[in-house]
């Protein structure tokens, strides 16, 4: 009597990802959720204001977000360092002055450019060291810079606009000039996203900063000199810091100590953040902080467009500010501040 044999049946192939969420992945799900509010925020504003979609509103959004977009790609850049620098806008408004009273003195742009280039990384350094050897907290450290850097700016050019950019053919580029249909200023700002993109995501040096960010003791062990990563971090920022304020000269034709720069601080930190990088360091995307900088840009024009008071959108970004570092406390799960665990 033969025995029964028992059929076995194939293991069953594992369930392939659907296309959406294979793209979903690709994206990242913080991207992703960028990209639907930035969709949901422009079909709003389009459907409330007829003249938003046009390609000159549009190209004015793209030239309107440089400046502070630049000084939130390094903010992002420097938390991720699991640091903080406050003195950004400062050292903008010092590198707008000191490019403007240099270009009138020798009459080369190109001089003046260099020379607040100079500058920026001279007061990165300053705070880099600042925070290293004097062991500074960097928010204390570059919350004193930012009342130094400004006070310098006030003291040399006596706190008023200094010299006049408007005929020199290098500052109307950067300021009026475009490129394949972009404005100059768009195209630095895309380059400088760019250039910094692949520092993170493509070099050790981008790897040394997400891993001082995220456990710095652990990275001092496996052999990071995180003081070099320190005072390099800071005087980078100093760099693109400077190119603001060069762009803040080119755009208002002279050298301004505060005005264009004020509250670039606080702008600059909400992009980072809106962004999803994480305040405690270690995680962040260049990619989200440009999404998150291009969300701000159109939603401060849209009020614009629609009559609502200048003053509303210092107001929006401080509750965006606040939206974002709220939701990235209920990610990561820590207890909150004063209530039970």
């Amino acid at each position: 009597m033969s025995t029964p044999t028992k059929e076995t049946s194939a293991p069953a192939a594992p369930a392939q990802p659907s296309a959406a969420r294979r793209v979903l992945t690709g994206i990242g799900v913080q991207n992703s959720s960028l990209i639907i509010t930035l969709i949901a925020l422009v079909v709003l504003l389009s459907a409330l204001n007829e003249n938003f979609f046009r390609t000159n509103n549009l190209l004015l959004i793209g030239s309107a977000i440089t400046i502070m977009g630049l000084l939130a790609l390094v903010q992002t850049l420097v938390i991720i360092l699991g640091a903080l620098d406050i003195s950004v806008g400062s050292m903008a408004g010092l590198a707008s002055v000191v490019s403007a009273m240099v270009f009138t003195s020798t009459g080369n742009s190109e001089v003046g450019i260099l020379a607040a280039v100079g500058v920026g990384i001279l007061c990165g350094l300053v705070n880099g060291m600042i925070i290293i050897f004097g062991r500074v907290n960097p928010v204390v450290a570059t919350l004193a810079m930012l009342a130094t850097y400004k006070g310098i700016a006030q003291v040399i050019s006596d706190g008023k606009a200094q010299g006049y950019t408007g005929g020199d053919d290098l500052f109307i580029f950067l300021a009026k000039g475009s490129v394949l249909g972009l404005p100059s200023l768009v195209w630095v700002f895309l380059i400088v996203a760019a250039l910094l993109h692949f520092l993170l995501k493509y070099t050790d040096i981008g790897r040394n900063v997400y891993a001082i960010g995220g456990n710095d003791t652990a990275a001092r062990l496996a052999g990071i000199n995180i003081n070099r990563y320190i005072i390099g971090v800071y005087a980078l920022v100093g760099v693109v810091a400077a190119i603001a304020g060069v762009l803040i000269t080119a755009r208002t034709g002279s050298g301004q100590p505060t005005s264009g720069s004020e509250g670039l601080e606080l702008q600059a930190v909400t992009g980072a953040a809106l962004g999803g990088t994480m305040l405690k360091g270690g995680r962040g995307s260049i990619i989200s902080t440009v999404l998150a900088v291009i969300i701000l840009g159109v939603l401060d024009n849209g009020m614009s467009g629609l009559g609502i008071n200048p003053f509303w959108q210092n107001v929006a970004h401080g509750a965006l500010l606040v939206i974002a570092v709220v939701l990235q406390q209920l990610r990561s799960g820590e207890r909150r501040v004063g209530l039970p665990e």
